[in-house]
């Protein structure tokens, strides 16, 4: 009998989504996000909006590092800035809020295509 039935690796790995590095495009719609995420942080510590800054604190890091698995709860995280009521855009600078609200949108778009094609 065979070890390689109870063994994790190859297994997991056909079921899970594959590492960020293997899927190019929602890596590269993470760190563009990332990025957007670090000007928007920028921008609301500059116009002392310390909510938003708070709010934003944690968010470039997590999209840069975040495994695919886990991207998606913190792009809809992200996105909930944007809400009816009490949004992001009533602190911050249009240039600053609709780039990054572009690129959460593409990531989460990239993970909807990953979310098809594994089914």
């Amino acid at each position: 009998m065979s070890s390689a039935a109870g063994s994790p690796s190859a297994g997991a790995r056909s079921r899970g989504p594959a590492p960020r590095h293997e899927d190019p495009a929602i890596d590269e719609a993470a760190l563009i996000a990332a990025r957007r995420a670090e000007v928007a942080l920028a921008d609301a510590l500059d116009r002392g909006a310390d909510r938003w800054a708070r709010v934003l604190a944690e968010l470039p890091d997590q999209l840069r590092d975040e495994p695919v698995i886990g991207l998606r709860r913190v792009a809809m995280r992200a996105r909930a800035c944007y809400g009816p009521k009490d949004s992001i855009r009533d602190a911050l600078a249009p240039d600053v809020t609709e780039p990054l609200l572009d690129a959460l949108d593409r990531l989460i778009r990239a993970l909807n295509r990953l979310d098809v094609q594994s089914r």
